[in-house]
């Protein structure tokens, strides 16, 4: 359920999936900011990212008797990212993280969200899911919550791979210099809320990972054609018998991502209604492969 109401990429006309990508980043922005106040500044959690940069830049300048602004840190450290990514990436892609990015900044200085748990596991099982989420959102409409998923998604588009366990390890590393400086016991509770906002993202975000798709039918030059006129992937045909009724069938086979496989299973029921279908998750997949770019 969840899926549907954030896929702005099956809307065809691009106006309409704009300003509905535009209203998801910024759901996605108000969701960040309720979640770092209600969840996280409670329990002197530090967030992900360069947001979570920005937090602890701010508590180490407190230090030294300034304050340097968390809102402001998030505008200093996400534009030069935001430049880099609009050269090599895409003008839409970083217009969507920017607007995610900036309205945090303005969120977090107009809203005042209060606690809604007093116990502190409740904080951080709550909080690190939700905070996933926010991510999840920015990534489905083809932007971004700034900083490390900038970094993280260009990266993982010329890798064709998630390299979100090294986003992590980002995390835990700015985690570690605020236990060092900031007490340990907190610094632990934050490395439990970064892993379980990572681990929503890798499962709810799926870019990356692949589907085999067998189809069985009769009308195999119908499905084929069907299916090539949806998708820029191949699809490799192959004669078979029945065993039941002895008759002629085709087994039809091809690789798709986990985004576009309900989307396939759809065209080729469409194609043929009597087909039977098979889908399999597969771990490695060698060879040239079409992705979407991020438009």
């Amino acid at each position: 359920m969840l899926k549907k109401l954030i896929e702005p990429n099956k809307i065809q006309n691009k106006q309409i999936r704009l300003v509905y990508s535009i209203v998801l980043i910024v759901c996605s922005s108000l969701l960040q900011t309720f979640v770092i106040q209600t969840f996280m500044n409670p329990c002197n959690l530090l967030s992900s990212g360069f947001t979570g940069l920005a937090l602890l830049i701010n508590k180490i300048s407190q230090l030294f008797g300034m304050n340097l602004s968390t809102s402001f840190l998030i505008l200093a450290l996400n534009v030069p990212c935001a430049l880099f990514c609009a050269k090599r990436i895409s003008k839409r892609f970083t217009l969507l993280s920017c607007i995610q990015f900036s309205c945090t900044s303005l969120f977090l200085t107009i809203f005042n969200f209060q606690p809604v748990f007093d116990d502190l596991l409740l904080n951080i099982i709550f909080g690190g899911f939700l905070y996933g989420l926010v991510t999840v959102i920015a990534l489905r409409t083809d932007g971004s919550t700034g900083g490390t998923d900038f970094i993280a998604l260009f990266i993982s588009d010329l890798l064709h791979k998630s390299i979100w366990n090294y986003v992590f390890l980002f995390n835990m590393t700015l985690i570690i210099i605020f236990g060092a400086m900031f007490g340990w016991k907190y610094a632990g509770y934050s490395i439990l809320f970064q892993f379980i906002s990572t681990k929503t993202i890798d499962n709810f975000f799926n870019r990356y990972a692949q589907v085999l798709i067998e189809v069985t039918t009769t009308n195999s030059e119908v499905v084929a054609k069907k299916y090539q006129e949806a998708f820029r992937h191949g699809m490799s045909i192959i004669e078979a018998q029945g065993a039941y009724g002895h008759q002629t069938v085709h087994l039809c086979k091809t690789v798709v991502s986990t985004y576009e496989a309900q989307e396939a299973v759809r065209i080729i029921l469409k194609a043929d209604p009597n087909a039977l279908i098979y889908t399999h998750k597969i771990d490695n997949f060698y060879g040239k492969f079409y992705r979407r770019p991020i438009e």
